[in-house]
């Protein structure tokens, strides 16, 4: 028997494009407000930034919460001159986020096919619940996942809740992912193992995570191509 039983995989920037949007959201979110405060003198994405973390214990992640976070830090910034129908721009951004189709990353699918016939595999991802649920219905390979867990956070206390429902301690686990924050440091933590794939953009608060590059039971690798051999690698060096 393998030392590895169980491969976890996130799934924004992970499985499908995600980021890109929010991006782009962004962008479009600072070009409504900049048409009553200069950017740079205001520090619109710093300030939006600060808005969007500190609601998060109350918010949550995803769409939802980046669009409430948005009205709150455009009437801040304002000082309460938006205009109702500029708010209302900032609500269809929101909407548009969540109709957006997915859109796999290259090599996505044959990567899950391939490890998934050689280990059982679950998807664990964290937002809001119905947009998530919605990207997984929609991403076509859904039938793949042993069990798949949306959950409101990804961290050590998440991790080893899930881990002692799937009966399994944590140095048979592998989670794929591209956030050091939610999908790698919490897991090396607990004993796990990780397989970190870099995603082209990052929301910062993703970035917050003090994750040492030559980690003993960490993977770095560029594309989703390389998964199954560092999948294989990893399971070899637990055994």
């Amino acid at each position: 028997m393998t030392a590895i039983q169980l491969i976890g995989f996130d799934a924004d920037d992970t499985l499908w494009r995600s980021q890109d949007y929010f991006d782009e959201a962004q962008l479009e979110f600072e070009r409504i407000v900049g048409a009553y405060v200069d950017l740079r003198d205001a520090r619109v994405a710093e300030r939006l930034y600060e808005v969007e973390k500190r609601n998060i214990a109350l918010f949550g992640y995803g769409v939802k919460g980046m669009v409430l976070s948005m009205i709150e830090a455009a009437v801040e910034i304002t000082t309460q001159r938006i205009d109702a129908r500029d708010v209302h721009r900032i609500v269809e951004l929101g909407k548009s986020l969540l109709r957006h189709p997915v859109e796999l990353l290259p090599g996505v699918r044959e990567a899950v096919e391939a490890i998934a016939a050689e280990f059982d595999v679950v998807l664990i991802t964290k937002g809001d619940l119905f947009h998530q649920e919605a990207k997984v219905r929609q991403c076509g390979f859904a039938d793949l996942f042993r069990r798949i867990e949306i959950v409101s956070e990804k961290d050590t206390a998440t991790y080893a809740r899930l881990l002692e429902e799937f009966a399994l301690p944590a140095e048979r686990f592998v989670m794929v992912g591209n956030s050091l924050r939610s999908d790698i440091a919490p897991v090396l933590d607990l004993g796990g193992w990780g397989i970190h794939v870099p995603y082209h953009t990052t929301w910062g608060h993703e970035n917050e995570a003090d994750v040492a590059d030559d980690a003993p039971r960490l993977r770095r690798i560029a594309s989703a191509h390389e998964l199954p051999d560092a999948v294989r690698e990893l399971a070899a060096r637990a055994a």
